[in-house]
């Protein structure tokens, strides 16, 4: 620890990771299933809590009940209107285990457990229920993301705090395994032309409906690569790749179409805090200017504590 900024490592890391990144699916879809659709798909997303990460409540006969995938005590937990019912150990040997256990756990209670049982977003992904490989997880890596999280959440929110027009919550997409914070000018976008892999091209085009800037941190998960923070812009305005972002260590990723930041750089500075709030500013702000924003409208200081 560095400023109390965890080291990352992926070949430790990894495999925890894409563990709790299939879990995360899991619960995203479990709220899909069972809940009214939203903008943006925002009301499926997990969103930070102060022992991980969560789902908003679902609406049930038996009582609204929410899940928390819970890096402190390493479990999915289960809580009902009526207070804490139930708590499910992540690591299982598979993602099989999981999925059985998830779906017993729900139907135990008189809680609804359908969902769409194949992984989004990773490609030649195996059903959950077919995903018996052995799984390695470690709570030392668990709590290194838990710990990372905790560190980055204020910065994002404090970014988030600046902008007066539509904006995302600080959340957490299942599909991709991130946290993200996404800002509108206001105005409609082109229609993407979708071709993201294990995304309906329906989904991807309501997401991208309105031309936007936006910011995260993506740890790694199925996928095992170095932790970034990352921002892009869509639809990308002409310039975008070249503008001068900051910090130094920012760089235009071709084959991402997105700013990156390694994560590492901002660990090992001496204002991590300070370097990350200048790459979402400076990232945004190229896009901002770049696409004519009205930013004067859409932009205040910030109110702090």
């Amino acid at each position: 620890m560095e400023s109390g900024w965890p080291i990352l490592d992926v070949e430790r890391d990894s495999p925890t990771f894409a563990l709790l990144h299939l879990a995360s699916q899991m619960l995203g879809k479990l709220r899909v299933a069972h809940a009214p659709w939203a903008n943006h798909g925002w009301h499926a997303t997990l969103h930070p809590v102060a022992e991980g990460l969560a789902i908003e409540p679902i609406a049930a006969p038996a009582g609204n009940f929410t899940l928390t995938l819970d890096l402190c005590r390493h479990a999915i937990v289960l809580r009902v209107a009526d207070g804490e019912r139930d708590v499910l150990p992540l690591d299982l040997g598979s993602v099989a285990a999981l999925h059985r256990n998830l779906v017993e756990m729900l139907k135990s209670h008189d809680l609804p457990s359908d969902f769409h049982g194949k992984p989004n977003e990773i490609p030649d992904a195996l059903p959950f229920a077919e995903d018996s490989a052995p799984r390695e997880y470690r709570p030392d890596s668990a709590e290194r993301l838990h710990a990372a999280l905790a560190r980055i959440v204020p910065i994002f929110e404090r970014f988030r705090a600046g902008f007066l027009g539509k904006a995302s919550p600080v959340h957490f997409y299942w599909g991709s395994f991130d946290l993200a914070v996404t800002r509108f000018s206001g105005r409609k976008a082109p229609q993407h032309p979708g071709g993201i892999p294990g995304l309906p091209d329906r989904i991807t085009r309501e997401a991208y409906s309105h031309e936007e800037s936006s910011a995260g941190f993506w740890p790694g998960g199925a996928t095992a690569a170095e932790p970034i923070f990352y921002s892009y812009a869509y639809p990308e305005p002409g310039g975008f790749r070249a503008a001068k972002v900051a910090p130094a260590a920012a760089v235009f990723d071709e084959a991402l179409g997105e700013f990156i930041l390694p994560y590492e750089q901002v660990r090992r500075s001496a204002i991590p805090e300070t370097e990350l709030l200048a790459f979402l500013q400076s990232s945004y702000e190229a896009a901002a200017n770049l696409a004519q924003w009205d930013r004067a409208a859409l932009e205040r200081e910030p109110v702090a504590p």
